[in-house]
């Protein structure tokens, strides 16, 4: 079988993850998911059912619908095994997964057709798979409240994971953006921290005085204790062994202290930063102010948190329509 086609394929396919990760300013995890997305429809391309003479540049609509219906499928070990080339699990992919990829095909093919290497944009009516709308899952305030309060706080892991918890609650901050903090992003004294958002999007976000407390207390006598020879000059939050903390350090920080605050809830750093949107909304901030807090460029994107908000517009309609009280 004759793969002629594949070497231009590969030029086309790094020409597009520079231009995401130099001009779209793409964080590197989402080029890698960029990468594995076309790094499969590649290897589609050369099979059945894929335009196996032309190549991805060469692909009509069809071969795009064909290539989504196929990881919609269930598969059986015979049937794997032919296609396990590009498909290496046998249960169909998450709605979820087959939006993505269809938005990777969508944009790399704009991309091919802006550049040149094809006249027509094969993916311009590819029809995603509808989402679920998944509602996030939410501290409520005592369990946020226990949650933070649960780490010790006469030794430095302790002092450094309060810090830690604080930030996340306290400021919203994606796991990845708190991971990256340096010393000279986080002002204690005016009760803000510089944060680097996705899309290399800078944001100043606010947080409160427990939360400076914390920071304080942990750079003062929990940080020193953990920087090594090799820790990375103004790294703000460390592990154990010098280096910067790590999202996976993160998470099993929140799983353990998790299991004794709050049993059961089973929360992750992002349902920190859930609780965070929340909370926000209930107390009576407006959505589009939360939008520049969470840094979410969609304001779609923050409407999700308005569902958990019910309580708080309940108690607006009791106190604002006239029919609401016993005396309307």
């Amino acid at each position: 079988m004759s793969r002629a086609w594949e070497s231009e394929a590969r030029d086309a396919v790094e020409a597009f993850l520079r231009h995401s990760a130099l001009e779209r300013n793409l964080s590197p995890h989402s080029v890698a998911a960029l990468r594995a997305d076309l790094e499969q429809f590649l290897g589609f391309c050369g099979h059945t059912g894929g335009p196996r003479a032309s190549g991805p540049l060469g692909a009509k609509p069809h071969h795009l619908q064909r290539f989504l219906a196929s990881l919609n499928e269930r598969l059986d070990p015979d049937e794997l095994a032919v296609v396990s080339v590009w498909r290496s699990r046998a249960e169909p992919y998450a709605r979820t997964s087959l939006a993505r990829k269809a938005s990777t095909l969508r944009s790399f093919y704009a991309f091919a057709q802006r550049r040149g290497l094809r006249e027509d944009n094969p993916a311009v009516l590819l029809v995603s798979p509808k989402r679920h709308q998944r509602l996030p899952k939410v501290l409520r305030r005592p369990q946020a409240a226990a949650l933070i309060d649960t780490p010790p706080g006469d030794d430095p892991v302790g002092l450094r994971d309060h810090a830690v918890l604080e930030l996340l609650y306290g400021a919203g901050l994606r796991v990845g953006e708190l991971c990256s903090l340096d010393l000279e992003a986080v002002d204690v004294t005016r009760r803000r921290v510089r944060v680097m958002g996705k899309g290399a999007k800078e944001r100043i976000v606010p947080f409160g005085e427990q939360a400076a407390a914390a920071i304080a207390s942990y750079v003062a006598e929990g940080r020193p204790h953990l920087v090594r020879d090799r820790t990375p000059a103004g790294a703000l939050f460390l592990n154990r062994r010098g280096n910067r903390m790590g999202q996976r350090d993160v998470r099993s920080l929140v799983t353990r202290y998790a299991a004794e605050a709050a049993p059961g809830s089973m929360p992750s750093p992002h349902t920190l930063r859930h609780s965070y949107a929340t909370h926000l909304l209930e107390g009576g901030a407006d959505l589009r102010s939360v939008q520049e807090l969470l840094g979410h460029s969609d304001l779609r994107t923050t409407q999700i948190y308005t569902h958990v908000s019910r309580e708080r517009l309940r108690r607006v309609y009791e106190q604002a329509h006239p029919r609401a009280g016993e005396d309307g």
